[in-house]
């Protein structure tokens, strides 16, 4: 056995460990946590199959902005350990056939007899010079160019989609008029009355 077929099953071992023990996690901060040890696991295999540009990709993409913004939003939310575990009980059912149907579609798909050595072959070694990011953006630039601006217009709905909603007017929501404020006068906030003696004793009574 190699050194490359030890990392291998080391970086195997924990993705499979690591990925178990988000799922099976009662502490929403640690199941995120478990996340990013399975991405860091995912990433190190990358790299043994020389596609570093992916694996950075994935380390600086979900670990560094995603799974930060999963925990904040998880820190922040106020839920109800009792309601989440009600609504866990109504869909273990559905879950569990979901889970099952998965189970075995990736069964067939990544099986010995189609996703075996024998079938596909191992990926070769290139040489010291040979530069990922070059073959991947000649490949995405040219073969997949189509496909990556149609993706880029659907992220830019999605983005006036999301500002869209963000920003839309509700009946009871307040707002700031800098315009009005910086027209404002003193005699337009401020009234000043004179009061006699007699109307302070009857108001002081």
């Amino acid at each position: 056995m190699t050194f490359d077929q030890i990392l291998f099953y080391v970086f195997g071992f924990w993705f499979i460990a690591s990925s178990l023990a988000m799922i099976f996690s009662r502490n929403a901060a640690k199941a995120v946590l478990f996340l990013i040890l399975a991405f860091f696991s995912a990433a190190s295999i990358w790299i043994l199959l020389e596609a570093e540009f992916l694996a950075i990709t994935l380390i600086l993409v979900y670990v560094g902005a995603v799974m930060v913004l999963f925990l904040f939003v998880i820190k922040m939310l106020n839920i109800d350990k009792s309601t989440l575990r009600a609504k866990f009980a109504g869909y273990l059912p559905l879950g569990l056939i979901v889970a099952a149907i998965i189970v075995a579609e990736m069964t067939l798909v990544l099986g010995g007899n189609q996703f075996g050595l024998a079938v596909v072959a191992a990926p070769a070694r290139h040489a010291a010079d040979y530069s990922n990011i070059t073959v991947l953006a000649l490949q995405l630039y040219t073969d997949y160019v189509y496909p990556f601006e149609l993706a880029a217009v659907l992220l830019l709905i999605a983005i006036i989609a999301a500002i869209t909603l963000v920003h839309r007017k509700e009946v009871n929501r307040k707002t700031q008029n800098i315009a009005e404020q910086v027209k404002v006068q003193a005699k337009d906030r401020m009234r000043l009355v004179s009061i006699t003696t007699s109307q302070r004793r009857k108001n002081d009574d």
